[in-house]
């Protein structure tokens, strides 16, 4: 039996691969309140990992619920592209005893925050100003890769987009990015940017690269084992698996505010750029961001920003989605 839910409060998540991140707000424009972390793995369904935060705040069941999840939304069913969970959205909404369901992408839901992310939790790496109300690009590597961006609607709003630019066609240029990209085709099929920019695409790159070079791999089957063995240790594949990764992300970011026109700025989140550090500001990233041929001066001013936020920003977007439901 579904709980009476509160006329006002809202509950809030951000769906990834590998974690479930809820909130609460009790009512529109109330701040974003009892962030919980979930990993996705230890729970069924999306449906009990939404049971276990309500339990645990013990307030009952929401009237509204906005979830942000990585993965496209065409239709009543969804299912995750980096993760086993499938549901109904109608069946969510009625087990909850829900008002409202907002479902979107977890990035667009990140590029509603935008607009609303203050200065102290972003870090700019290389561009000039950002003008004013027009375009703004995102992307952002984790378990997956995000893209998305924000339009003008003409009246002083903005328009998020929805759609998986992660899956974009890798823009290999160099030989050592070729071989990446024959080996990840061999593997895959289909040589996508999300298959190096993002948390398995580090450790598929790095084993590629190692088997190319006759090298023994040991040990770097995580993103964070082979991000350690690079920064810390100095490995040669590690090192260069991870300046490919900053390099691709830098080509696909570039190609991102080209077809944007995005000189509001391009921002990178995700969790694997922050964790980086000042390292990934003298990456290959930029200059890759930068080097588009005759458009070289125009990506040269366009700034770009990591977001550095400690709660995930697209908490705040599931919410603005919210409100522009209503």
């Amino acid at each position: 039996m579904p709980q009476t839910p509160s006329d006002t409060a809202r509950l809030l998540a951000d769906i990834g691969g590998t974690n479930a991140r809820f909130a609460w707000q009790a009512a529109p424009g109330a701040p974003v309140t009892d962030v919980q972390v979930l990993p996705g793995a230890q729970y069924p369904t999306l449906q009990a990992a939404m049971h276990a935060y309500l339990d645990g705040l013990g307030r009952g069941a929401p009237a509204a619920v906005a979830i942000a999840i990585a993965n496209p939304i065409t239709g009543d069913m969804v299912r995750m592209t980096n993760h086993d969970w499938a549901f109904s959205q109608s069946a969510v909404k009625a087990e909850f005893g829900l008002r409202t369901l907002r479902m979107l992408n977890d990035f667009t839901a990140l590029a509603l925050a935008l607009p609303d992310l203050p200065a102290a939790e972003l870090r700019q790496v290389g561009g000039g100003e950002a003008v004013p109300g027009v375009a703004m690009g995102l992307v952002g590597a984790g378990t997956g890769l995000g893209v998305s961006g924000l339009l003008p609607d003409g009246h002083g709003g903005w328009v998020p987009l929805e759609g998986e630019g992660g899956h974009v066609t890798l823009p290999a240029t160099t030989a050592r990015e070729r071989t990446a990209m024959d080996g990840l085709i061999r593997r895959y099929g289909h040589a996508s940017a999300e298959r190096v920019c993002c948390g398995q695409g580090l450790v598929d790159t790095c084993a590629i690269l190692c088997e190319a070079d006759g090298v023994t791999v040991q040990g770097l089957d995580s993103a964070s084992a082979v991000s350690e063995a690079a920064l810390k240790a100095g490995h040669p594949q590690a090192l260069e698996t991870l300046n490919i990764f900053c390099a691709m992300l830098g080509s696909v970011a570039g190609n991102l505010a080209l077809t944007l026109g995005a000189r509001g700025g391009v921002y990178v989140g995700g969790g694997i750029v922050p964790r980086l550090g000042a390292w990934f500001d003298t990456s290959p990233f930029r200059e890759r961001f930068d080097n588009k041929g005759r458009f070289t001066r125009l990506l040269q001013g366009m700034p770009v920003w990591v977001i550095t936020s400690a709660q995930s920003p697209a908490l705040l977007g599931a919410a603005r989605a919210l409100d522009r439901h209503r």
